[in-house]
């Protein structure tokens, strides 16, 4: 591999964990710049990203220590599952984490095109080797030395998975870690509350724990409805059962509505079209996200920091260049 010569190779030695984090730490102690930014060797970041990052350092302030980049995918119309995937990436980097940076609470940071203001990844001990998110981590940790972190708007295209294997095995290494992430704060939940704040403990709770919490309990709510339609409701005695089970279907549907207007609305902002119906079939995403949540409370006991590797490059719609570097790639070996 021909590379520039502003561009230096750092081999990591070999040690535990094999893990990202710890390869990232390595490399930060050869870091002489006032920013870096941390990107998967596939990524395709948009041509004014770091541009953009560093305007939004000089106008952010001094405590503003980090800022992220939107991810989206280029083969996002591959098939049912990058479809799905592209309507979750759209909802969480177009209307969620600016929402939440808009209003000064920290967020999980995603796992590529994070921007760092150098000394303050340092100062905060940069990334945890051990957690296999170690960027969800990190995103509650500056705010808990009393740091920002942001959103700007010009995007990375990836590749979305489009096999339901190599799809479960890297959600299930992303829900570990955001279970590693929730479960480290609540080790000391009044001090992580201190940290944080009343909002930023919300936050968490919601944000982490909830989604956490909502992937293993999504199918048990499944099988209990289908045991009830098997055999029958109880009969209602008096109006008490009546109005918490009309609460409960009440929550169902907009907790079910809410989730489809906001993959709608982030599928449209982002211009993915023929979307439209796949928001009806989330349920069944949802339950896909749900092995990969079973999956990963497994690991988080047998095999807590394994990092399980995602296999890139299997999508038809390749870039023309990755294509020819792919084509490269096979030619050598």
């Amino acid at each position: 591999m021909k590379l520039p010569g502003n561009v230096e190779l750092i081999l990591v030695p070999p040690s535990h964990p094999l893990t990202k984090p710890k390869a990232c730490n390595y490399a930060l102690a050869f870091a002489r710049g006032e920013f870096l930014v941390v990107y998967d060797a596939e990524d395709i970041p948009g041509p004014a990203q770091l541009r953009e990052a560093v305007q939004a350092f000089r106008s952010g302030g001094l405590g503003l220590a980090c800022v992220q980049a939107p991810l989206a995918y280029y083969n996002w119309d591959e098939n049912w599952l990058t479809r799905h995937f592209a309507i979750e990436y759209a909802s969480l980097f177009d209307l969620l984490l600016p929402v939440l940076a808009r209003f000064g609470l920290p967020f999980p940071l995603g796992g590529t095109s994070t921007h760092f203001r150098t000394y303050i990844l340092k100062k905060v001990g940069a990334w945890d080797p051990y957690n296999v998110t170690e960027d969800a981590d990190l995103g509650f940790r500056l705010c808990e030395h009393g740091f920002k972190t942001g959103v700007i708007s010009t995007a990375t295209l990836e590749e979305a998975n489009c096999v339901l294997p190599n799809w479960i095995r890297q959600r299930s290494r992303w829900l570990k870690g955001w279970m590693q992430t929730y479960i480290v704060r609540m080790r000391k939940p009044l001090q992580t509350y201190a940290a944080l704040g009343p909002a930023g403990f919300v936050v968490l709770q919601i944000v982490t724990g909830g989604f956490l919490l909502s992937a293993l309990a999504h199918p048990l709510f499944y099988i209990l409805l289908l045991w009830m339609l098997v055999n029958g409701f109880a009969p209602l005695d008096g109006t008490g059962p009546l109005v918490l089970g009309l609460l409960n279907f009440g929550v169902l549907f907009v907790g079910f509505g809410a989730a489809m207007i906001a993959g709608l609305v982030g599928a449209q902002a982002r211009r993915l079209t023929g979307l439209g119906w796949h928001v009806y079939t989330m349920p069944f995403y949802w339950l896909l996200i749900s092995t990969g949540a079973y999956k990963a409370l497994y690991q988080l006991f047998a095999s807590p920091h394994y990092w399980e590797k995602t296999v890139h490059g299997v999508s038809a719609q390749m870039p023309a260049y990755a294509a020819r570097a792919r084509r490269g790639l096979s030619d050598r070996q």
